[in-house]
């Protein structure tokens, strides 16, 4: 028997080694998506709230945090949370040859 065996789960159809490499942790396990999914409710829960009617009037006496506002906060939050994915994965690529 020889000794150098190769591990059939390493190995692709052409017999060649494949190289595994470390990713970052899945999305909905790490802090900024927390955060993320925190600040969005914190967010629209505040459009909701936050009225014309002595809550910070802006003398018009209408909706002092309208919708659209609040969604367009919600689409940078967005934005900047995957960036902040990209930059993650982008460096975090460690190889672990076999």
């Amino acid at each position: 028997m020889s000794s150098t065996t190769t591990n059939r789960s390493d190995a692709s159809t052409s017999g060649a080694l494949r190289r595994r490499s470390t990713e970052t942790k899945a999305a909905f396990k790490t802090t900024e998506f927390i955060a993320y999914v925190v600040i969005t409710v914190a967010v629209l829960i505040a459009s909701v709230v936050v009225d014309g009617n002595g809550n910070g009037d802006n003398g018009s006496g209408g909706d002092y945090f309208r919708a659209d506002r609040a969604w367009f906060f919600v689409v940078l939050l967005t934005i900047g949370y995957l960036v902040s994915r990209g930059l993650a994965k982008s460096g975090s690529r460690e190889h672990n040859d076999a």
